[in-house]
């Protein structure tokens, strides 16, 4: 399950965006998405990803989502940059609605 390549991240299912799904998510390094309305809102790293997921719960913007899904890796953040870039290169240069300034 843990890689650092792309193309062989192992992707969990969609899951249910809530505290009893989160407290299921090991405290790894690792790359997430967050999705509602048929939409990214938001593609994060971590450390610690049920940590992260945890704190995303207050944040008034990432609280709106409704399903998440995570890959462990221990480049996250090198990883975070390609999966933005290649948003970006799908939605003609934007980010994701929460990661917009």
């Amino acid at each position: 399950m843990n890689t650092d390549n792309i193309e062989t991240l192992s992707w969990s299912s969609w899951l249910n965006f809530d505290k009893e799904t989160i407290f299921e998510i090991p405290e790894t390094e690792g790359v997430y998405k967050m999705h509602a309305s048929m939409k990214i809102l938001f593609i994060g790293s971590s450390s610690n990803l049920r940590k992260s997921l945890l704190e995303s719960l207050s944040n008034s913007c990432l609280n709106k989502a409704t399903r998440f899904s995570y890959a462990v890796t221990h480049s996250s953040d090198k990883i975070k940059v390609i999966l933005l870039n290649e948003y970006s290169s799908k939605h003609n240069g934007k980010l994701p609605i929460c990661m917009e300034s």
